[in-house]
This record gives structure tokens, C-alpha cells and sequence, in this order.
């Protein structure tokens, strides 16, 4: 056997061992989720192959008259599902999305208001010091919301005096943007639509992670609450492939049109718009359901590591209102977020360490933060419940604060997934939620 023939097996036998390990694992992850049997078939279709610069109908290649009618039905279906007046589904990911929104609504150079990334703003939102998407490509200077650490939500009387002193400074504002990655409350977005109106700012809103919450009626509806564009990452609380979409008031529309092309992008992952599509009517068909066990399994599982002496941030607002739990683990013996991301990797729990606000302040930095972020959309995905929630706050305990064998209990999280291996809340659910399905 040839090196290279080697080489070609071993990586479809690491996928396979990847995905044989989804199967056993508990995955946290708040910004992932699993697609349906049916999105991934559209994704393995011939569209990977093909080329559509531009919009449907207006394509610069030829061969696209079935791609552009299966993208003009994935345009129909986020108009409706989220009741925007336009929708651009060609953005490759939720950053590209981002992009694409910077440009329509600002110059290069110009300023915006954005979380830090402490206060969960997303690198995409962040200065150039940072190597954030805005500062970094657009060469925006980035000033940050005034944060309420106890409420966990933009001080929004603080931010505003913070904008008017920057305008009358003459470090004119340009673009309010809201969202971010660490997202467990609404953001107050109808609360600045008069001063937007005041100064001629423009309101983004990104929704990476609620934005199946969003779809389905739940958490905020940023359009009509004053912004005047949203993106969203299609693979978060919206199970769908890794793509990226653009949500807008109309008068946006040739902009952001033109931002995305000949702007941002060539092609445009023309079978990840066909996922996209089964995407959203999964959603408008199963996402109110969804969405609600998603939240209610959140909050459940934000109180059994309450009852078991986690320190979950916002207690006293009952956690969270989305799909994302932050906890201060400084407390724990494991001490870092570092450290218990590890730890219960080792058995077979998957989440993420991450930023609390108050890290800077004591010394900390992303390397080893004091806090872990969770979420609720995979598991629910899986058909799990509030009764579940309970079980994985349990083997978390047990891992991190009672110091037990990891291997013994990566054996049990593996027994208790599996009666957990189809997808829910999908049209097509018999092919099991990880089955790798290689062609020959």
C-alpha cells in the first residue's frame, strides 16, 4: 500500500472515529447542534460542484436553474419564518453575514457600538488590538457597551450617556450593534431605536445563537423592535448546516445585495443553501416545539448544577431565557474553565471554557478563564428533556467536584446515550443522528 493511499484511509478512519464518539458523548457546545437526516442529504447533492455568482436570475454562470430556484425558495422561506421584508441566504457563515452587514451599513473607518468580548461580543464585533472581523478587515473602531455584570445585559442608561458623549466629542457613532455569543437575556434594542433615529445610526442585530428562538416567536424579535438588519448563523439554536443569513428592512436590500456579491463572495456553498432550505421548514413545521424544550431544558439544567453548588451566573433572573448557561467555576476544585473543559472531555462531556466579566479584572485571560458556557439545542435535539438535564448535571458533578474516574464515567455517559442516537423536531428521522454514510 502506497503512503498516500495511507494517508487517504486514515482520514476516513478518523471520521469514523469522530463520529462514533458523538455517539457517546454529552455535547454542550453552545453554538453547535446536529443536523437531520434530511439536511444532510441535501448537502451530499450535486450543487457542491457548481458555481452561481450573483443572484438568482442574474447568475454570472450558466447551469444554475435549479439552484436558483432552490435558493429563491430558502429566501421565501427566511422571509417568512422570521417576517423580514428581504433575506440574503449566500453567506457562507454567520462572520461572512457580519461582514456583509458592516459593509452596507458603515464605511471603512467608521465607528459602532458592540458587546466585548468579556461581556459575550463575538471576535467578529471586536478592534483591531483584538484581531476582531470589524476592526481588523473594515478598520471600524469598536467602543463597547456599558455592561451591568449583575443584571448580565447592556446598562442601557449608561450606554446611552456614553453615545451622547462620544457624539458631542465628535467621535461620531455610525452603527448600534446587539447580540453576541454569551446570550442568555434579551437585548434592549427598542430602547435605542430614538436615539438611532436622533444621530442617523444605523441598528444591527446578530443572532447567531437564538436564531431558531427568534424563528420560532421566543426570546426577542429584533425587527420589530428597531433594528434595521440581522444576521444569523443556520447551525446554533437552528439546526441546520454551517451557512449564514442576512435578515433585512428593504430599503437594505441592494447593499447588502452588493456587499455579498461581488463584495465578500465568488460561489456561495450552493448545497449548504439547499440544507439551509430543509433547514427552514424544519423550523417553520417543528420549531415552536423545539425552541420551547430547548429553553425549558436550559433553565433545567441551569438549576440541577444550582442545586448541586455551581455557581450559574444570573440566579436571581432565573439563569437564562435562551439556550446558553454561563458558570463561574472558580470555586470548583478544578479552579479554571480550562481545566474543567478538559477534565470532563476526558468523560465524554463536551463544552467550552469561556470569559466571565469579571476575568480581566483578576488576572484572567481566554487561556484560562474562569468561567464554562453550556447549551441546551443538541441534546434537545436528541430527544432529551428536563429529566435528562438532571442526569448530565449529575455526571458533571460528579467529574468536577467530586473528583471521580473519568474513564468510569465516560463508560456511563456512553450507556446513557444510547438510547439517545435519532434526531427530533425533523421530517426524516430513522437514519441515526451521527451515522457517518460514506459513498463507494
Amino acid at each position: 500500500m502506497s503512503e498516500h493511499k495511507k494517508l487517504y484511509d486514515s482520514v476516513f478512519n478518523l471520521i469514523e472515529h469522530h463520529d462514533k464518539w458523538m455517539q457517546t458523548t454529552l455535547n454542550l457546545i453552545a453554538s453547535e447542534n446536529v443536523s437531520s437526516p434530511a439536511v444532510r442529504s441535501a448537502i451530499v447533492c450535486d450543487f457542491r460542484d457548481r458555481y452561481a455568482e450573483g443572484w438568482p436570475g442574474e447568475r454570472v454562470y450558466a447551469g444554475c436553474k435549479y439552484i436558483d430556484e432552490v435558493e429563491l425558495i430558502t429566501i421565501d422561506l427566511a422571509k417568512k419564518l422570521f417576517n423580514a421584508e428581504f433575506a440574503d441566504v449566500r453567506p457562507i457563515s454567520g462572520v461572512v453575514a457580519n461582514l456583509a452587514m458592516y459593509t452596507a451599513a458603515m464605511e471603512p473607518m467608521e465607528r459602532m457600538m458592540a458587546l466585548s468580548i468579556a461581556h459575550g461580543g463575538h471576535i467578529s464585533h471586536a478592534r483591531k488590538d483584538l484581531g476582531g472581523t470589524a476592526g481588523q478587515i473594515r478598520g471600524h473602531k469598536v467602543r463597547n457597551w456599558v455592561f451591568d455584570d449583575t443584571e448580565f445585559n447592556i446598562d442601557v442608561d449608561a450606554s446611552m450617556k456614553l453615545i451622547r458623549d462620544l457624539q458631542e466629542k465628535g467621535d461620531e457613532i455610525k452603527f448600534l450593534l446587539f447580540g453576541g455569543s454569551v446570550f442568555p437575556f434579551p437585548h434592549p434594542v427598542k430602547e435605542f431605536r430614538e436615539i438611532a433615529d436622533e444621530y442617523g445610526m444605523t441598528i444591527g442585530y446578530d443572532s447567531a445563537h437564538v436564531s431558531g428562538l427568534i424563528a420560532a416567536g421566543f426570546f426577542q424579535d429584533p425587527l420589530r423592535e428597531g433594528a434595521d438588519m440581522m444576521t444569523a448563523s443556520t447551525h446554533k439554536t437552528m439546526p441546520g448546516p454551517q451557512h449564514g443569513i442576512i435578515l433585512a428592512k428593504e430599503m437594505f436590500a441592494d447593499a447588502i445585495k452588493r456587499a455579498s456579491f461581488p463584495g465578500l463572495l465568488s460561489n456561495h456553498h450552493l448545497h449548504n443553501v439547499a440544507g439551509l432550505a430543509v433547514v427552514l421548514a424544519e423550523m417553520t413545521e417543528f420549531g415552536v416545539d423545539y425552541s420551547k424544550q430547548i429553553m425549558k431544558n436550559a433553565k433545567a439544567l441551569a438549576q440541577s448544577l444550582h442545586e448541586r453548588g455551581w455557581q450559574v451566573i444570573a440566579e436571581h433572573k432565573g439563569f437564562t431565557e435562551s439556550h446558553v448557561i454561563l458558570v463561574d467555576v472558580t470555586e470548583t476544585p478544578l479552579k479554571d474553565g480550562a481545566t474543567v473543559e478538559e477534565t470532563l472531555e476526558d468523560a465524554n462531556i463536551v463544552l467550552n471554557r469561556n470569559l466571565l466579566p469579571w476575568d480581566k479584572k483578576r488576572g484572567r485571560d481566554y487561556r484560562t478563564p474562569g468561567g464554562i458556557r453550556l447549551g441546551t439545542s443538541e441534546l434537545t435535539r436528541l430527544g432529551m428533556k428536563e429529566s435528562e438535564m438532571d442526569t448530565v448535571a449529575e455526571f458533571m458533578t460528579r467529574v468536577v467536584m467530586r473528583g471521580e474516574d473519568f474513564k468510569k464515567i465516560a463508560e456511563e455517559v456512553g450507556e446513557f446515550r444510547k438510547d439517545y442516537q435519532k434526531v427530533y423536531y425533523a421530517f426524516d428521522t430513522e437514519t441515526p443522528a451521527y451515522a457517518h454514510l460514506r459513498f463507494m
